[in-house]
């Protein structure tokens, strides 16, 4: 804050008082700073007046994004993004063929699918819901792949630590009881973490998509999906069948990000090498997209019938109804009514996928793995 006399009323003096916030740009000569308020000036003080410098630093927004973008979670959830955007570009058709043949509408065969959708929408009704598919595939990829890398670091640090300093311990009255977490793998318990958060962040977005690949004369639009399913159900219609995702999300998610895991660091030691190839990462993703989708599947039918139910005027009360309800209808086999196509669509989506993912994770952590080496 400086001072610099000027005339006053009754023939005194004021002394403008320059208050300004000093920035990076803010020199020597008070550049930047800007007069903001005059206050009368003292001339009792043996005739000068220590002005004192009052400066208010701005934060450095620039300097705090730079190192929020710098965090290794923050490029794991933006590689995670990026891998599920291409991939899901490349695979929509798929999983529009899929989604349809799981929840029985038309035929059940691939191609007999694949026609029925030409004939009734066109090419692009093979892109029907593309971009609720989209807007729910970025979140949702990011969310889990970031998840799964942040669970599985700290989870194997915390084992680490606790092999030193001993397990937590419950006590029960006098006794204690040390937990058994050194059983527990870093990798499953990531790959559960990364299924809840991510059904838990994006499931509205999984039931507009449904609803505009089913029955697009009824939501034509994404927006307007969003307002009937609102308007007609409330709030709970965009959680319609979180209960019975989250069941199959689990048992798929920790076998998928297991498996992948476990393959590739096996495949890594056994043949020596640090890094894998981009086809090696196609392999191995698919592979473990195939076990984990082949595990759960029947769950997946269940929740596919409960999430559209209601369009067919019929809805399963719960997972258990609506798995008896198909093989009373369909048989045992009935529990895998579009296995086929969920593999066509499941097995190049998780291998292309993983492939995008580390690749991107090669191009954005580069900077990090230097450091660590």
């Amino acid at each position: 804050m400086g001072y610099q006399d000027a005339p006053g009323g009754g023939g005194g003096k004021l002394s403008l008082a320059s208050v300004g916030f000093a920035g990076p740009g803010a020199g020597a000569g008070g550049g930047g700073y800007k007069e903001l308020l005059v206050m009368p000036k003292d001339d009792g003080l043996d005739g000068a007046r220590v002005a004192e410098v009052i400066a208010v630093r701005l934060p450095d927004v620039a300097g705090a994004v730079k190192t929020i973008l710098g965090r290794r979670e923050v490029r794991e959830f933006a590689s995670g993004a990026l891998a599920g955007a291409m991939s899901k570009a490349i695979l929509a058709p798929l999983e529009t063929i899929r989604t349809r043949m799981v929840v029985g509408v038309g035929s059940r065969h691939i191609f007999g699918t694949f026609v029925e959708i030409i004939e009734q929408n066109g090419w692009q009704g093979l892109w029907a819901g593309n971009t609720i598919n989209m807007l729910r595939i970025i979140p949702t990829q990011a969310v889990e792949l970031a998840t799964f890398e942040c669970v599985k670091r700290s989870m194997a640090e915390a084992q680490e630590k606790w092999k030193d300093d001993g397990y937590p311990k419950i006590q029960l009255g006098n006794l204690k009881i040390e937990l058994p977490l050194h059983f527990l793998s870093p990798v499953a318990i990531g790959g559960a973490a990364a299924g809840i958060a991510g059904t838990l962040a994006c499931h509205p977005l999984e039931v507009v998509k449904d609803r505009l690949t089913i029955s697009r004369e009824v939501y034509p639009t994404i927006r307007l999906a969003f307002s009937k399913i609102y308007q007609t159900e409330g709030i709970g219609g965009l959680y319609s069948g979180l209960g019975p995702t989250l069941i199959g999300m689990i048992p798929y998610s920790t076998c998928y990000f297991f498996m992948y895991d476990t393959i590739k660091t096996s495949y890594c030691r056994l043949h020596k090498k640090s890094s894998l190839s981009r086809p090696e990462l196609v392999l191995i993703g698919a592979l473990s997209g195939l076990t984990a989708s082949t595990i759960s599947f029947p769950l997946e039918v269940a929740r596919k019938l409960l999430m559209v139910g209601a369009l067919k005027g019929k809805c399963p009360p719960n997972m258990i109804a609506a798995l008896s309800e198909v093989i009373k209808e369909e048989g045992l086999l009935g529990l895998y009514r579009g296995w086929r196509a969920s593999c066509l669509k499941v097995m190049p989506n998780s291998g292309i996928t993983w492939m995008f993912y580390e690749a991107w994770k090669d191009i954005l952590l580069a900077d990090k793995d230097k450091q660590r080496a």
